[in-house]
């Protein structure tokens, strides 16, 4: 485009000078200027095909760097959510372990408060030695229970806080997703 507009450039100041000068002096400058012209599209021609060659090159080159970076980006995402799948699936078999203590835990605590209830029941009616053991029992009984409801305190707030790890488990993947996008 660059060679289009200074050839119309050139071409007033050719007008004028062919109008003031001889025509053999005309067809001179006709002549160069042809001579001119191949050869500037041939020296052009050879630099275009370098030039295309240089293109190409640094072309596939920043193709490869893409390649790689984009590549070396998803390995890291996919870590990424391969940790938090197996932090969340270690959270859900953490809370299934302790819904199934905690059940257990309940049926116990029922069958030792029915001993208690029994055991204090069967306390009027036997001897002094009886109910000696019976009180012992007893005692021992309403420790467990105590120690129990201890427990039972201890895995309501492991609970709470499985509950909370994965309320910011499930944020942390919101976050994660709005980042990737």
């Amino acid at each position: 485009m660059s060679s289009l507009l200074s050839h119309n450039k050139d071409r007033p100041h050719i007008k004028k000078s062919l109008s003031d000068s001889s025509p053999t002096s005309s067809a001179a400058t006709t002549r160069s200027l042809r001579h001119e012209r191949p050869s500037r599209l041939s020296s052009s021609g050879s630099s275009d095909v370098s030039n295309d060659s240089t293109t190409n090159h640094a072309e596939s080159y920043f193709l490869r760097r893409e390649n790689r970076l984009s590549a070396r980006k998803k390995a890291v995402e996919e870590t990424e959510n391969n940790d938090y799948k197996k932090m969340y699936e270690k959270a859900l078999s953490t809370n299934q372990r302790l819904k199934s203590k905690l059940e257990t835990s309940k049926q116990e605590l029922v069958l030792i408060q029915d001993q208690l209830q029994r055991v204090q029941g069967r306390a009027g009616d036997c001897g002094s030695t009886v109910l000696e053991a019976e009180r012992k029992e007893s005692w021992s009984l309403k420790k467990r229970i105590t120690d129990m409801e201890d427990q039972l305190k201890v895995k309501a707030e492991l609970k709470m806080e499985n509950q909370r790890l994965k309320d910011e488990n499930g944020a942390l993947i919101r976050v994660i997703t709005k980042l990737s996008k």
